[in-house]
């Protein structure tokens, strides 16, 4: 079944040309099929790239999904044109009297500053606290990620001695956690931050259970005991060439970057790139929205609210 996007949002053509099923919300309409409603809060700069990929890992579910994208009223994208946000986003306040199936927040390259100093932490908390009574499950990702375990459970995050920066190779721990079906027993992923969690905050935190973690990257992959929660420190979602196009922009500006880890062949940025992450990466976001979405959202989502 497709995934259900807004008329004209730039994804669709790139989706469609990668003979991926999209539908549009007039064509959903005549079909007698309640849809999942998943909100995905974008705080990614250039928001059409992670749009992409983000409806991408969504579209292999056979189950209809209506997407909702919102962005932050307390702070302005400079990087997104204002039409493509007044065209296709919401805001907090457009949607805060909704309940949703599901919903992902993004990462956002804000982890050397700390929570408190980021201009939309005050909004995105509220967010945040309005998940875990409106939303059967939220998945972070990486900035997220560390985010929600500090505001949920207190969780610090630390900075790396230098960037977390290439494709790892990860452990799963629980292999009979649903969102683990069907991996297999080395696991890889993208990394791309400055930060980490430490595995012994988390472990004292009996709510919480890590299912993936790297000899290199650390802690991966964190769930909540009752699935309301997944907070994943990687980017499973990226395309082929974002450590590429990282790598390279680091490097016009002059940063100190090292060469992405075990992402092009022989780690010599002047050959091809290794894509070996991206059925592990469909297949965690298919377990997400089958297992901790589909399974457990209640047919009425404002059943309790009657």
């Amino acid at each position: 079944m497709p995934i259900i996007i807004p008329e004209n949002l730039p994804a669709a053509d790139i989706l469609a040309q990668e003979n991926i099923f999209v539908m549009n919300e007039y064509r959903a309409l005549h079909q007698d099929i309640r849809p999942l409603k998943i909100a995905i809060l974008n705080l990614m700069p250039i928001k059409t790239v992670t749009e992409t990929q983000l409806l991408r890992m969504l579209s292999n579910f056979p189950i209809q999904i209506e997407i909702d994208l919102l962005t932050t009223e307390t702070y302005q994208s400079k990087h997104t044109p204002a039409e493509h946000l007044k065209t296709f986003y919401k805001t907090f306040s457009d949607i805060k009297h909704l309940k949703y199936d599901g919903m992902i927040i993004t990462g956002a390259p804000v982890e050397k500053m700390r929570f408190g100093d980021v201009a939309y932490w005050k909004e995105l908390k509220e967010i945040m606290d309005y998940t875990v009574e409106n939303v059967t499950s939220t998945f972070h990702i990486c900035w997220a990620a560390q985010a929600a375990l500090y505001h949920h459970y207190g969780i610090h995050n630390y900075l790396l001695p230098e960037k977390m920066f290439g494709v790892f190779k990860h452990r799963i721990n629980n292999p009979r956690c649903e969102l683990m079906r069907g991996l297999d027993d080395e696991v890889f992923i993208p990394h791309s931050r400055h930060t980490e969690v430490h595995r012994g905050e988390i472990e004292k935190v009996p709510e919480l259970e890590i299912l993936l973690e790297s000899d290199e990257a650390g802690v991966a992959l964190v769930i909540s005991r009752d699935g309301r929660q997944v907070f994943a420190m990687g980017h499973s979602e990226y395309d082929a060439y974002t450590l590429k196009e990282e790598y390279e922009r680091d490097l016009r500006k002059g940063e100190k970057i090292n060469i992405p880890r075990h992402y092009f062949i022989d780690d010599d940025p002047s050959k091809e790139v290794i894509v070996n992450w991206r059925s592990h990466g469909s297949l965690i976001f298919t377990n997400w929205l089958n297992y901790y979405v589909y399974q457990l959202t209640p047919y009425d989502l404002y059943a309790d609210s009657k």
